[in-house]
């Protein structure tokens, strides 16, 4: 149970009310999301996350929303919020994801961690010894699922970012490149992981 209380669209006042407001109509009358009204408790939070949701997340940019909607997915599950994870995976059936889109993106994501694991190891290690040995861990997950590869390079990039991954992030941003990812695109994959990690990050705090 959250430590912190929502505040209901009927409790409202002042710049949560207008956020509110605005949340309405970024979903079309529907209900407003619970996470928005936990973080309602902090108006200035409030808006910050809404505003960079509602660009970085929910509306088309460099990347389209069905990809930024898997990178968020990807990320709740990496930082294991299930309420983010069923938002986006509720989203992402809304804008037509096939469901077994949502099982490949956690796979991929937990693979990418595994690497993550192992790479930051060798960096952590403080010897030479392991940067000679084989990794030796399959991860054919990368190649054998219904996402794109463009789309499970944004992934790894987004996990590995928040795992603080250095050889792994920065070998995922040159593959995404060599896949004709832009820049852009990179920025705002990292933009929209940047995003939800503060969501989850509030609601994990909230529930711990």
């Amino acid at each position: 149970m959250s430590r912190i209380a929502a505040i209901s669209e009927s409790e409202a006042t002042d710049k949560v009310a207008q956020t509110y407001e605005r949340l309405r109509e970024m979903l079309d009358g529907a209900a407003i999301p619970e996470p928005f009204l936990v973080y309602a408790r902090v108006p200035a939070f409030l808006q910050d996350f809404y505003m960079n949701y509602k660009k970085f997340v929910w509306s088309e940019g460099s990347l389209d929303v069905k990809t930024k909607t898997l990178i968020g997915i990807a990320v709740a599950g990496t930082l294991k919020c299930g309420a983010w994870l069923d938002l986006l995976s509720r989203r992402g059936a809304q804008l037509g994801l096939p469901e077994q889109s949502i099982a490949d993106v956690l796979a991929v994501a937990a693979s990418c961690q595994m690497y993550n694991i192992f790479f930051k190891f060798r960096e952590l290690s403080g010897s030479d010894l392991f940067s000679g040995m084989s990794v030796g861990l399959r991860a054919h997950t990368f190649a054998n699922t219904s996402l794109d590869p463009r789309t499970v390079e944004l992934i790894n990039v987004a996990v590995s970012d928040i795992n603080g991954c250095k050889p792994c992030t920065s070998g995922h941003v040159e593959k995404a490149r060599h896949l004709g990812v832009t820049d852009d695109s990179l920025l705002e994959c990292v933009q929209c992981a940047a995003t939800i990690a503060a969501g989850c990050a509030f609601l994990n705090s909230a529930n711990a």
